[in-house]
C-alpha cells in the first residue's frame, strides 16, 4: 500500500534535514575549533582580558590620532606652499602673456635678443651662479640636502624667462615655475624649521605645485613631483604633500584669472590591433626624438662653454644665431612658446619639418644660457611630429598629435606615468590606452640621459634590466 501524503512529506523533510546537516557540518566544526582557540587564549593563566583590550584600543587610537596630526600638519604646509606657488605661477604666466603679445606686435624686438642674452648672462654671472643650475639644483637638494635654495632663485628665473620670451628666444615655462615652487618651498622649510627629511618632502611638493599650476594639470603635477627624481622609482613619502600642493596651486592660479590653453581631440577610435601597432611605431619615434633632444642640449651646452669661455657672452652668440636664422628663414613660428602651432597640429596637416625647426631653435636658445623651460618646446616638437606621422600611420592626425605632445616629453624627462596622466587631463579618458602605450614605449627608447642631469637611475630600462 503506497504511503499517504503525510508520510511522504515527513520522509522528504527528513531527507532535507540530513542534507542540510551534511552541508553545515564543516562550518560548525570550524566554529567549534575557533571557539576553542579563543577560549585557550583568553582563559590561559595570567591573562587579563581587560588589560589586553585596553592596550589594543589605546594603541589603535594612538596610531589614529598620530595619523590625524600628520595629515593636518602636512595639509596645512601643502596648502600654504600651493597658495604661494600658484600665485607666483599666475604672476609669471600673466607676465609671459604680456611678453609674447608685445613681441608679436613688435617683431623688431628679435634683434635685441643678443643684448638680452648679454644682460641675462651678466646678471647670472654676477648674482646667480649659485642658482644657475635651476631644476638640477632642486633635484640634487632632494637627493642630498646641503643648504637652503637661495631666495634669489625665484625672482631671477622669473625675470630672465620673461626677457627670453620678450625678445624671441625659443623656450618654455615649466622650468621657471618649478624653480619658483622649489625656492618658495625652501622658504617655508626655513620658516617652520623643518628637518632634512621633511625638507625633502616639501621640496618635492614645490616641484609638483609649480608644474601643476603652470600647465593646469594637478594630477600630472603631483605625480611629476614624485617621478622626476629617479628613473624607475616613485617617492611615496611625499604623496600627500605633492597631491595637496598641486591641487591648491592649480586652484589658486586659476583664481587669479589665468586661463590655460585647451586642447581637444575630436575623435578617438576604439582600441584595436591596428591602432596599437601604429602607437608603438609612433612611440619609438617619440622616444628617439626625446633622446636626441636631451643629447643635443647637453652637447651644445658643452660646445658653447668650450668656444666662448666667458659665461656672459655665451647667450650673446646664441641670441645672434637665433635672430639671424629666424629672419633669414622667415620662421617666426619657431620663436617663443609656439602655442598657435601646437593648436594647429590638432586641426590639419603642417609641414613635416616643423618639429625639427623647433628642435633646433630651442636647443640653441637653452644651450647658450637663456632661461626658460624645456617642456613646452617638447610639447611643440611632439605635437608637430605626431602631426607628420598622422599622414602615414593608421591613426587620426589629432590623436597622434596628442600622443606626441605627451610622449616626447615622457621620453626626454623619463616621466611616463605623469605624462600619461597629463594626456588624460588634457585630452580626456578615451585617449588613455593609446597614451600609456606611447609614453611607455617612448620612455623605453629614450635612454637614461634625460633633460635633467641630476636625475638618478633607480631602476634601469629595457636591456639594462635584463643584463642585471
Amino acid at each position: 500500500m503506497p504511503p499517504c501524503g503525510r508520510s511522504r512529506r515527513l520522509a522528504c523533510g527528513s531527507a532535507l534535514n540530513r542534507r542540510f546537516a551534511r552541508l553545515m557540518m564543516p562550518a560548525c566544526s570550524w566554529v567549534v575549533r575557533r571557539s576553542q582557540a579563543i577560549h585557550a587564549v583568553f582563559c590561559r593563566p595570567g591573562f587579563d582580558v581587560l588589560s589586553n583590550l585596553e592596550i589594543m584600543f589605546f594603541s589603535t587610537s594612538a596610531d589614529f590620532f598620530a595619523t590625524v596630526r600628520y595629515v593636518c600638519r602636512w595639509l596645512a604646509l601643502s596648502a600654504l606652499l600651493g597658495a604661494l606657488a600658484g600665485s607666483a605661477s599666475a604672476l609669471f604666466l600673466l607676465a609671459l602673456d604680456w611678453a609674447t603679445g608685445t613681441r608679436v606686435a613688435h617683431p623688431w624686438l628679435l634683434w635685441g635678443l643678443p643684448a638680452a642674452g648679454f644682460a641675462t648672462g651678466w646678471v647670472y654671472h654676477r648674482f646667480g651662479q649659485s642658482v644657475a643650475r635651476g631644476n638640477n639644483l632642486l633635484i640634487d637638494e632632494i637627493h642630498d640636502p646641503k643648504a637652503l635654495v637661495p631666495k634669489r632663485m625665484a625672482p631671477l628665473v622669473l625675470v630672465a624667462t620673461v626677457v627670453t620670451h620678450l625678445f624671441g628666444g625659443s623656450a618654455g615655462r615649466e622650468g621657471t615655475a618649478v624653480q619658483m615652487g622649489g625656492a618658495l618651498a625652501d622658504r617655508v622649510t626655513h620658516l617652520f624649521r623643518l628637518d632634512r627629511e621633511h625638507r625633502r618632502v616639501l621640496l618635492m611638493g614645490g616641484i609638483a605645485a609649480g608644474f601643476s599650476s603652470v600647465f593646469g594639470t594637478p594630477l600630472a603635477g603631483a605625480v611629476f613631483g614624485l617621478e622626476v627624481l629617479a628613473i624607475g622609482r616613485l617617492r611615496y613619502d611625499a604623496l600627500l604633500t605633492c597631491v595637496a600642493s598641486a591641487i591648491v596651486a592649480d586652484v589658486v592660479c586659476r583664481a587669479w584669472g589665468v586661463h590655460h590653453t585647451a586642447y581637444a581631440i575630436p575623435f578617438v577610435p576604439a582600441v584595436s590591433a591596428t591602432g596599437l601597432a601604429a602607437t608603438v611605431v609612433a612611440g619609438v619615434a617619440f622616444g628617439v626624438v626625446g633622446r636626441l633632444f636631451a643629447f643635443a642640449t647637453h652637447a651644445l651646452t658643452a660646445w658653447f662653454r668650450r668656444v666662448v669661455r666667458h659665461a656672459t657672452l655665451q647667450p650673446v652668440l646664441g641670441g645672434a644665431i637665433v635672430a639671424v636664422a629666424a629672419t633669414v628663414l622667415n620662421v617666426p613660428q619657431y620663436l617663443g612658446l609656439g602655442i598657435p602651432t601646437i593648436e594647429a597640429a590638432f586641426h590639419g596637416p603642417l609641414p613635416a619639418y616643423d618639429f625639427a625647426g623647433k628642435f633646433a631653435f630651442t636647443v640653441v636658445t637653452l644651450a647658450s644660457g637663456f632661461k626658460g623651460g624645456e617642456v613646452t618646446p617638447l610639447f611643440y616638437i611632439g605635437a608637430t611630429l605626431g602631426n607628420a606621422l598622422g599622414q602615414v600611420l593608421a591613426l587620426p592626425m589629432p590623436v597622434l598629435a596628442g600622443l606626441g605632445f605627451v610622449a616626447v616629453f615622457a621620453g626626454a624627462a623619463n616621466t611616463p606615468i605623469a605624462s600619461t596622466i597629463m594626456a588624460i587631463e588634457l585630452f580626456g579618458a578615451d585617449v588613455g590606452v593609446y597614451a600609456i602605450v606611447a609614453c611607455v614605449v617612448a620612455y623605453l627608447f629614450s635612454g637614461h640621459a634625460g633633460i635633467y642631469r641630476s636625475q638618478r637611475v633607480a631602476v634601469g630600462k629595457g636591456a639594462q634590466v635584463e643584463a642585471e
